[in-house]
């Protein structure tokens, strides 16, 4: 038996000894292992629970549906708004921590009038070690499960696990909820979380895989990963992207030659970069609104 294999049986074993469990489901590869784990432990004692919000884009919703029957397990959705939160609105250094205490809070809620005592979640061993987390704590404030991290699953073994259950998620690029695109102490609204999904659905047309689109106050700041860089450069998209982004809103639409980071618009996202850098934005684009 592998390190992987005995870790998985271990994660394993540790749901299959619970009553139940609600796993807070995003669609992602993490929360995916820990539902399709729970499903083989469990079978229909096991649900996954998606909440619904403002932050969430309505394709990573529809993702979540779609694995949820991929791994046959019983799929919840619960909806609520984040902006009705002045803490998370305010958009401080703590904004990750005011979203998971209400979004688990939802799941803990829905578990309970489903007779369910054990919530858990995906984090996985190596998100403790990575960059400004604040949202873990609330994870550990309302005691959540989180069943990877509590077996030393690292990232690599989590899409390992995704392969062994035949996971379609298995590569998938990692997906902050949409508040992630506005920068620290920039209020998040409504209007703003709509622009930056329009936005990031028009990239996601046009086939690019990991990619970003930062709002700064109207100024949109594209990044795309290293190997796609050549092509957001290409006249056709610079021009389509310029016009369609200056019709939903935006006042400037600009290529981050940096290309994607992590956390990029966070108080200590998870590469660090020098504070001059956030002014540092080529603007290829130059979309003037009219």
């Amino acid at each position: 038996m592998t390190t992987v294999e005995a870790k998985l049986e271990d994660a394993r074993a540790d749901l299959e000894g619970r009553d139940g469990v609600l796993i807070a489901f995003s669609g992602g590869v993490d929360s995916s292992v820990v539902a399709a784990i729970a499903e083989d432990a469990l079978g229909e004692d096991a649900v996954a629970c998606t909440a619904k919000s403002e932050t969430l884009p309505a394709a990573e919703l529809e993702d979540a549906r779609r694995v949820a029957d991929e791994i046959g397990i019983r799929h919840e959705i619960v909806e609520f708004s984040e902006l009705e939160s002045d803490a998370f609105v305010e958009n401080d250094d703590d904004r990750c921590y005011h979203c998971r205490t209400m979004r688990l809070g939802e799941m803990i809620e829905t578990a309970r009038k489903l007779g369910i005592g054990t919530v858990c979640d995906g984090t996985n061993a190596d998100d403790p070690g990575a960059g400004h987390r604040p949202g873990l704590q609330a994870v550990e404030e309302l005691e959540v499960h989180s069943p990877l991290l509590a077996h030393d699953v690292d990232k690599e073994e989590v899409r390992e696990i995704a392969e062994h259950y035949g996971l379609s998620v298995a590569d998938k690029p990692s997906m902050a909820c949409l508040s992630s695109r506005i920068p620290t102490g920039l209020e998040v609204t409504e209007d703003r979380l709509t622009r930056v999904e329009r936005a990031e659905a028009l990239l996601r047309q046009w086939g690019f895989d990991q990619f970003r689109v930062r709002d700064h106050d109207g100024l949109a700041r594209i990044e795309v990963s290293a190997d796609e860089l050549e092509r957001a450069l290409e006249l056709e998209f610079v021009e389509t992207v310029r016009e369609e982004l200056s019709e939903i809103g935006f006042d400037h639409v600009t290529l981050d030659l940096h290309g994607y980071r992590t956390g990029s618009v966070s108080p200590e996202g998870e590469t660090e970069r020098d504070p001059e850098d956030e002014a540092v934005v080529e603007d290829v684009f130059a979309a003037e609104s009219t």
